[in-house]
This record gives structure tokens, sequence and C-alpha cells, in this order.
């Protein structure tokens, strides 16, 4: 059994649409939920105008009943309260009059999709490339995602995100445990956990402002109370941190991803970087002073004191904290247009504009926990199955056994 997802629509469309499958029967669906999510994905200091003009709410159209889900495909819908303004633009059958603002688009810009995907699909008009392009496709992943991270909340299993590094501020990207994440307020501005580098990024995000540019950054994804054993080591496939790096590169300008201390690693020596290995009685309750990771007890005899891996090794779950950094690009719609060619004149031009954000980095972090929820309850669909969720929780009961006699 597979928990996967589907999603369609376009960014100034009628509204996104999307398909889950392999959620266990029984499993209680709360909808306030999703849109807290959905509410999540819409915050943050230097977003654009759009967040203003849409209040992003869930129509569950299929698969639920009386509040639990029925084991069958759920359908979601999002609808795009901007397509008022947009309904010949986009209309599905040919409008008889286009507007005399027809917003067809013929300038590429550079760092997006609007080139490469004309060219592949061989369209005059570069709209019918950016709509579907357009980060507007992820609040339907922030709905499927809070799906399955209900999912993983009956197993025990947490998720959260932070802002560690914005427009290169701090220096040093900063570290948090899980309990100092869990508590930042959710209305803080950048969702940082730590206040003084919150105002030195709002600061930074003001300059970019005013200059017409964009900031990225780094946002790191955290799940906790995992059980052992998700993914394999048998195959390219069947690694979990490849399937990871997968789900969180496909997220809009992210263009690097790290598991654990993966990037400084690389420069250290092997003593220097491995998880060193305890028995319980003998680990239990130690924490070294150089790492940021809270110890969370597990079922298994077996613990570290360090996390320096993420919580996987040999893309397997080893029972600690799961830690995946996502590293976005600055958005490439700038006010202060880049270079580039009219694909029709051929003549030299500024890019288009399409109402943008500064930067989206708490956003992408939001997301980033939506498509790590998936990856996880796919992972626990495959190992504990079940056609319903008091069958899977039986299966991971029994699992959990045979860990803590192992």
């Amino acid at each position: 059994m597979y928990f996967k997802f589907t999603t369609a629509g376009e960014s100034h469309g009628k509204a996104l649409v999307a398909i889950v499958e392999g959620v266990p029967s029984g499993l209680p669906i709360d909808i306030d939920a999703i849109n807290y999510e959905l509410w999540r994905r819409q915050q943050g200091y230097g977003r654009g105008g759009r967040m203003k003009i849409e209040t992003d709410t869930v129509e569950i159209l299929s698969g639920v009943r009386h509040g639990k889900a029925l084991g069958s495909p759920i359908a979601l819908m999002i609808k795009n309260d901007d397509f008022v303004h947009w309904e010949q633009v986009m209309s599905v059958t040919e409008p008889d009059d286009l507007p005399k603002n027809d917003r067809v688009v013929t300038r590429p810009r550079p760092g997006h999709a609007d080139l490469a995907g004309g060219q592949k699909y061989q369209t005059r008009d570069l709209r019918d490339i950016l709509e579907r392009a357009s980060a507007r496709e992820t609040a339907a992943r922030v709905a499927c995602g809070a799906i399955a991270r209900q999912l993983l909340a009956v197993f025990g299993v947490e998720l959260r995100s932070h802002v560690i590094q914005l427009g290169g501020v701090p220096d040093t990207p900063i570290s948090a445990t899980f309990d100092e994440v869990a508590a930042i307020p959710k209305n803080t501005p950048l969702n940082c956990a730590y206040d003084d580098a919150q105002q030195q990024m709002i600061a930074a995000i003001e300059v970019a402002k005013a200059d017409g540019d964009t900031l990225g950054g780094i946002y790191e994804v955290i799940a906790r109370g995992l059980p052992v054993g998700l993914g394999s080591h048998t195959s390219w496939e069947d690694k979990l941190d490849g399937r990871i790096a997968r789900a969180i590169m496909s997220i809009h300008a992210t263009k690097a991803v790290e598991i654990g201390e993966g990037v400084a690693n690389a420069g250290l020596t092997g003593s220097q970087v491995h998880d060193e290995i305890y028995l319980k009685d003998e680990g239990e309750g130690m924490r070294d002073e150089d790492s940021d990771s809270s110890f969370i007890p597990q079922t298994s005899s077996f613990v570290r004191k360090t996390n320096r891996a993420g919580g996987l090794e040999g893309g397997i779950t080893n029972g600690e904290e799961l830690r995946v950094r996502g590293y976005m690009k600055p958005i490439a719609t700038l006010r202060k247009a880049l270079r580039s060619v009219d694909i029709d004149t051929k003549e030299p031009s500024d890019a288009a504009f399409e109402r943008s954000d500064i930067t989206a980095v708490p956003a992408a972090g939001v997301i980033g926990e939506a498509m790590l929820a998936i990856v996880l309850a796919n992972e626990m669909r495959e190992k504990f199955g079940g056609d319903s969720i008091d069958e899977m929780l039986r299966n991971h009961e029994s699992y959990q056994r045979s860990i803590a006699e192992y």
C-alpha cells in the first residue's frame, strides 16, 4: 500500500485540485487542521500581493464521511479567488473577445521555466508555461501534506520547520533544538527561532524591496518520533534519503538539499562525523556539547548522543530526529527586471513581471513539512500496510516490540 497524491490547476485558473490515495479507512480527517496549514503557507514577512487576495480553504469532495477516511481516494479543491479577474484570459474554451490586455507573455524571466518550457512545449505564449510552473501549485501540496501529517500524528510523529538563514543572514545558519522550533509563535514574521536574527533578516528584506530585488535562504524541516527502519539499503530507489531529496528538490526555487550536517561533514574526518552507538543504559541522557540535537528516548536498546547523520544511516531511519535542509534561491520574478529577449521580435528586452514576493523562505519551510510528511506517510504505509488505521496500528505495535527486543 502506498500513500501518493497528484495535483492539477493553474495559478490564475478556477481552482487547484488534488487527489490523495492510500489513506487508511477510519483515519480521522480534521479539515480545520488542513486549513491551518494552508494559512501557514500564506504567512511570512516579504510576501506579495497575491497573499492578500487569496484566503485558501479546502473543500473535500470525496473519500471522507462523517470526519473519517473511507479508504478510497480523497479529492480536494482550493478555489482561486483571483480567477474573477482572469476568466477570459484563463478560459477553458476560446473566448469570442479577449480583453485588450490579454496578458500574453513573450519576454521570459531568467531563472524561471518560461523559456525552456516554451521551447519544450512549442508555445508562443509563455503564460501556458508560467501558470502551471507557478508556486501557487504548492497550496494543493500543503493540503495533501496536512492529511499525511494527520496520519503520522497517530503514530506519535511530529514535524516542524524554521528559517535558519535568509539573504545570507546570519552568517552561519541557525542551529535550534526541536523544542525551540516548536516554541516559535505562530504569528512570528519569519518563523525564526531567534528574534535577533529575525530582525536582521527583516532589515535585509527591506533593503531588497527598496532595490526591487529578491532574497533566498535556507529552511530546515525536522521530524521527531519516527520508528527505526523506514526506508531500505537494498535498492537506490528505496533509500529514504534519496526519496526525501527528490521531494524537497521538487519545491519551487529549492536548488539544494542537505540531510543532517551533510555539508559540513564533507570537510571533516570520519572520527569527527559519525554518531557513535551506545547501549541505552550506557548512553541514556548523554548529549554532546557540540551537538544541537535533543536526545529523545527510543524503543531501541541502542542510542546515539549526537545526530550529525540527521536521523538516516544507509537510507534507513535510525530513530533519531530526521533533519532536512532546503536551500532556496531568490525568486525569479524581480521588479528590477533582468535582461531577456522577446521570443517573437528577437529584440533585447526586460523580462516580464508577474506579481511576486520579495522572499518566501518561511512558506518554503511549510511546503517542506508537507512534502516530508508525504514521503514519511508513504514509508509508514509501505512498512505497516493495513486497509484500516486500526490494522496499521496493530502492525506498528508488533514491529515496535520486535525493535525493543533486538
